[in-house]
């Protein structure tokens, strides 16, 4: 196939350029996708100013972006239950499939993962990839290809609530109006949560939680105005003193959850977790959410719309990153 495939590729920190790449082939398990689009994430923008994440760093040029969806234009030869034209969604985490791990469902946790945009596999900011078929996922005629490449922050909240086994009138407490605690604010209501509190720095934000439904937002310098009653709290900034405030916040018995990554090592209270006993639950990404996405999506029981707050094109992929860096926007949408 020749035709135009731009990709925006990292080579360095700070140094995001557009260049051309040949079109793949898909091979027999796998489709070629036209994207469309693309999320900005806040990984993404780290690679960018950073070039590195913990172990990951940067060594080669890297196309960045892992939020995505697209177009099918080519089928593997072994490939069923996909058309071309077919509108889909790309989970970027491909495990092994073998492993252990992998064999009882989380695989997320499978230690072999190829994740898209994560050092050295390429990512989702290239007009043409293949992708694993069976981490393509087809959206109905009522979802646009903007809300496909949201189930991917969509999906950690999905997870984050599944953990903490969030149900009919639970009280929950998320720390930080971000996209992905929005994304868990939606979560959190499609699973049956009675009231949600939403703390953050920014009052912006916390305006569109409250547009969400959450019942009670507040910026971080007020949080000891908050009752200490909360069945679950979901740290979603990777700050201790979030994390600090949710097992303060969490009544005895409760569930802290820790979806936001932050420094290696914290000063906690863990005498007072231990006493309250709280369970102390790790989120890393999600495991089989995407089904659920589209199902919550499609009856329109979650609606990430209002999430989406600023569109770019390609070629203008230096000003959608920087746009990502304000207050003013949540979730960057670049469109291929």
């Amino acid at each position: 196939m020749k035709t135009n495939n731009l990709a925006a590729v990292l080579h360095g920190i700070g140094d995001l350029r557009l260049e051309e790449r040949s079109v793949p082939e898909p091979r027999p398990n796998e489709l070629l996708i036209k994207i469309q689009s693309v999320g900005i994430c806040g990984s993404d923008i780290h690679y960018w100013q950073h070039g590195r994440i913990g172990n990951f760093v940067v060594n080669n040029p890297l196309v960045l972006g892992h939020e995505s969806s697209g177009i099918v234009q080519k089928i593997g030869s072994q490939v069923e239950g996909f058309s071309l034209g077919d509108k889909v969604a790309l989970e970027p985490g491909i495990p092994c499939r073998i492993c252990a791990i992998c064999k009882v469902g989380k695989y997320n946790l499978c230690q072999n993962v190829h994740f898209l945009a994560t050092p050295p596999i390429d990512g989702a900011l290239e007009r043409y990839i293949v992708h694993p078929a069976d981490f393509c996922y087809r959206l109905p005629n009522s979802i646009s290809l903007d809300e496909g490449a949201m189930m991917e922050p969509l999906s950690v909240g999905i997870h984050a609530s599944t953990r903490a086994k969030i149900t009919m009138g639970n009280r929950v407490l998320i720390m930080g109006a971000g996209p992905i605690g929005l994304a868990t604010l939606l979560a959190a209501k499609a699973a049956g949560a009675g009231f949600i509190a939403v703390v953050d720095l920014v009052k912006s934000k916390l305006n569109v939680a409250k547009a969400l439904g959450a019942d009670i937002i507040q910026l971080d310098k007020h949080i000891d105005e908050l009752p200490n009653d909360f069945d679950v709290s979901i740290d979603c900034t990777g700050a201790e003193s979030a994390v600090r405030a949710a097992i303060e916040f969490t009544k005895p018995g409760g569930s802290v959850v820790l979806v936001g990554l932050g420094p290696d090592e914290m000063k906690l209270p863990i005498v007072k977790a231990g006493i309250k006993e709280l369970n102390l639950l790790g989120i890393f990404r999600y495991a089989n959410t995407y089904p659920i996405a589209v199902k919550l999506l499609e009856s329109r029981k979650v609606d990430v719309k209002p999430l989406i707050t600023h569109h770019f094109s390609l070629e203008s992929i230096q000003s959608a990153f920087e746009k990502s860096q304000s207050d003013e926007a949540i979730k960057v949408m670049v469109q291929l």
